[in-house]
């Protein structure tokens, strides 16, 4: 009998618990869109680099190539097409005013500190002089930057989105739970689902503005009155889907709750809610991704602060380099939604055992 090598066998459990570790690494890699990764590791740990070589060329290498005669066909193609603002402009013209944007924010971001600099010296020098009581404390309102924008319209669609989940979840397992819950529910539902943002948002607005009278509440007006645009549009997807998900639940865990005499909460916290979070969760997913839609209506519409009001104002500023820039923050929005999917699906990972995506 052959004796085996104690080295050959550490390098093998090496081996396996390297293998196992890609192998969760990759389940958070598909989590995030980085599926490429794995297989480069896998090449670089030795694991049939020819096979990996072409899971590297589906996973990374089809979809830059698509990439890259996506921009060949824009770049030339564009110059061609003459708009009332000139050209449509190509990549490079775009990824100009990438930098231009961030220079902007550079520039204002100067701006404000100097504003804060020179207030704290004059309230110091009022202080010295004895005048304390004509010190004043002034916010700096210049004009909002690019990622101040984009971070107003990300805080606006989490509120609505918050708002719309807080409501749809518990009423989506009434109706999943009741025959005569679903019933009441159902009408309401048809109805209202297919209004359009544009619809709501005359509504929303005239609601808010004669009931948040306040000037300095915690909430601006415009922030409101497009949370709860987004709000009513984006529910219902949640509302659904959590109703379905409820509805789905093996009669069998309804009749073990029974058994048990498990009071109203428990049997929602221990068999419902666990048995209905991957479908709660896909509705969570269109919701966010609805809301995400409609807020950058709603603030083209209503000329509240946000992406949407940044391209409304540059396509009526009409300059030559509006249509560029109008471009760079469409696929800002774009970027955006898919990263808000990806941090759902990551919080649908974490929470149920869905591989959905």
């Amino acid at each position: 009998m052959t004796a085996i090598d104690p080295d050959t066998l550490d390098a093998e459990a090496r081996r396996t618990r390297l293998f196992t570790r890609l192998n969760k690494a990759d389940a958070w890699f598909q989590v995030f869109g980085l599926a490429w990764l794995t297989p480069i590791l896998r090449a670089a740990a030795g694991d049939n680099p020819r096979a990996q070589l072409g899971e590297i060329w589906r996973l990374l290498g089809v979809p830059l190539l698509a990439i890259g005669l996506f921009l060949v066909a824009w770049g030339s193609l564009a110059p061609k097409v003459q708009t009332s603002l000139g050209a449509v402009p190509g990549p490079v013209q775009v990824w100009e005013q990438v930098g231009e944007l961030h220079k902007d924010a550079v520039r204002e971001g100067e701006k404000a500190v100097a504003f804060y600099e020179r207030q704290d010296a004059r309230n110091a020098a009022l202080v010295a002089d004895g005048k304390a009581d004509r010190v004043r404390e002034r916010v700096y309102t210049g004009k909002p930057t690019y990622y101040n924008q984009i971070w107003t319209s990300i805080k606006t669609v989490f509120f609505g989105f918050l708002i719309a989940s807080i409501v749809a979840i518990p009423l989506g397992i009434a109706a999943g739970l009741s025959v005569t819950a679903n019933a009441a529910l159902n009408p309401l539902i048809q109805i209202f689902k297919p209004v359009s943002p544009l619809a709501w948002l005359p509504i929303v607005t005239m609601i808010v503005s004669a009931v948040y009278t306040t000037n300095d509440g915690m909430f601006s007006k415009s922030f409101l009155i497009s949370a709860i645009t987004v709000t009513l549009c984006s529910l219902w997807p949640t509302l659904i889907n959590t109703a379905l998900g409820v509805s789905s639940i093996d009669k069998d865990l309804i009749s073990v709750s029974r058994v048990l005499k498990m009071n109203t909460w428990t049997k929602i916290t221990k068999l419902v809610l666990p048995s209905a979070l991957p479908l709660i969760f896909t509705g969570l997913r269109l919701s966010l991704g609805v809301g995400w839609m409609v807020l950058i209506a709603a603030e083209m519409l209503a000329q509240n602060p946000g992406l949407g009001k940044f391209v409304w104002d540059e396509f009526q500023n009409g300059s030559s380099q509006s249509l560029a820039r109008i471009m760079v923050a469409v696929f800002t929005i774009g970027i955006i939604g898919f990263l808000l999917d990806r941090v759902m699906y990551a919080l649908q990972s974490m929470f149920t055992f869905s591989n959905n995506r």
